[in-house]
């Protein structure tokens, strides 16, 4: 992804737009559905009604519902909504109408907003500091009511259609048969995952996320647009779910890997609401804030991709139908040119045959010479990595030297290359099963399921 020179648009949009309002916000339950709708504007210039949809299922407890702690979680999702719209013009006020936010929640939001939008100011050019970026005031002096419920002890799954959370449904298929899986704007990758691990209708949450097509219209036009933090909007959206469900656990299948940065010496990291310093952060935000009754956390925090990548091997009825590659995701495709296809080949490479690699991507990706770039980028010759959910350099530096120990034909294009590149001279004499036996103690996996993870990294 190439960096564009957006400073002085910047400078320029913030002196024409000087603030972004949160206006108000609906939780409306219908006969179908509850909904969450979002009142924003942009200085009272551009006007942005989002919507959040959730269709009612046998397993929502509706008599249970309380409309105030509703719209306590429904106001913190929009708190992490509203930066995908304040982010294109990027004023210097953001006013929150709604709800009281102290000295402590503000500061929180910030640090959100300003690591959670590293990438696109670095890909835009933008130089701003934590301090300068925005300032957030609020106008309430209403308090959100604290969220309280008995929960069950079972598990909710967020479902992306990779080969993460289809390892992560697996393992913690055996803590309980009363799991649910959560799937926001399913896609054909995310229903196959969840069918074939025997989750029918009834035992999914959907959401719907749609955005103002006022937005979209900007877009077009040449606001700032970039990468927003997803994966926090995802995190809130969970705590909405589990409060509906009576769920206790919601369970990320994010990586070790999500910590490392992007950009070499710097704190950009397209994964930053990925990382265990986001998921620490927000676990101490929502307990305080929010609800105690939750547990959110990454089940496969402690474990890395190179292992995560034997785990999922195993289980070949995913092979023909688990997808990461975002380019492909509206086909249901792997598009083969983009860092993610890349990736997950290599990550895969040691442990599935090269046939079935080939089958299930649709080519031999080493022999593909228009991923030399990217290929660079992934094992560490290159000063950023690609701005994609990619594991760290030393997990596919690692998975390349133990694909090239069982590599017994002619080499293809891009492990010729490897084979001559200081990366291989650094890596080939490690001892790979230091990665492979790898595990990663900062993590918030309770006693019952870190042993579920550890028997089957064993395994």
């Amino acid at each position: 992804m190439n960096k564009s020179d957006n400073y002085f648009k910047f400078i320029s949009y913030r002196k024409q737009f000087k603030r972004f309002v949160f206006e108000s916000f609906n939780v409306n339950r219908t006969a179908i559905n509850i909904e969450i709708s979002y009142n924003f504007n942009l200085d009272d210039k551009y006007f942005f009604r989002p919507l959040i949809s959730i269709p009612l299922k046998p397993f929502i407890k509706q008599d249970e519902l309380s409309v105030e702690k509703l719209s306590n979680i429904a106001f913190n999702i929009g708190m992490v909504e509203l930066i995908s719209y304040w982010k294109a013009a990027c004023p210097k006020e953001i006013i929150i109408k709604p709800f009281f936010l102290n000295e402590e929640q503000k500061k929180w939001w910030k640090n959100l907003y300003y690591n959670g939008l590293g990438e696109f100011f670095y890909l835009n050019s933008i130089q701003t500091s934590i301090d300068d970026f925005v300032e957030i005031i609020s106008l309430s002096e209403d308090l959100p009511v604290k969220v309280s419920f008995n929960a069950e002890s079972s598990v909710i799954i967020p479902v992306g259609g990779g080969k993460d959370s289809a390892v992560t449904i697996e393992l913690l298929s055996e803590y309980s048969k009363d799991n649910l899986l959560l799937i926001m704007n399913p896609r054909e990758a995310c229903i196959q995952t969840a069918s074939i691990a025997g989750y029918t209708d009834e035992k999914i949450i959907v959401v719907k996320r749609s955005i103002d097509p006022v937005l979209l219209k900007m877009n077009d036009e040449g606001f700032l647009n970039g990468h927003t933090p997803f994966s926090a909007l995802l995190a809130f959206i969970s705590l909405f779910c589990a409060y509906i469900t009576g769920k206790k656990h919601i369970a990320l299948s994010n990586e070790s890997s999500a910590n490392e940065a992007t950009v070499e010496n710097t704190s950009v990291n397209h994964q930053y609401s990925k990382s265990y310093e986001f998921e620490k952060d927000f676990r101490s935000y929502y307990m305080k804030y929010i609800t105690e009754d939750v547990n959110y956390f990454s089940f496969l925090r402690p474990i890395n991709e190179l292992q995560i990548a034997k785990i999922f091997s195993k289980s070949n009825q995913y092979f023909t139908t688990f997808k990461s590659c975002n380019s492909g995701s509206k086909t249901d495709s792997w598009c083969g040119v983009c860092p993610k296809c890349l990736f997950t080949y290599i990550i895969l490479s040691p442990f599935i045959k090269k046939d079935k690699l080939e089958e299930i991507f649709g080519k031999n990706l080493f022999n593909d010479k228009n991923l030399l770039e990217i290929f660079d980028q992934l094992i560490g010759i290159s000063d950023t990595k690609p701005f994609e959910c990619v594991g760290t350099i030393d997990e596919v530096n690692g998975a390349l030297c133990l694909h090239l120990k069982n590599e017994k034909d002619r080499l293809p294009y891009l492990l010729e290359h490897y084979i001559n590149s200081k990366s291989y001279l650094k890596y080939k004499d490690i001892d790979i099963t230091l990665l492979l036996n790898e595990y990663n103690n900062e993590h918030f996996l309770e006693k019952s399921f870190e042993k579920i993870l550890k028997k089957n990294l064993n395994d």
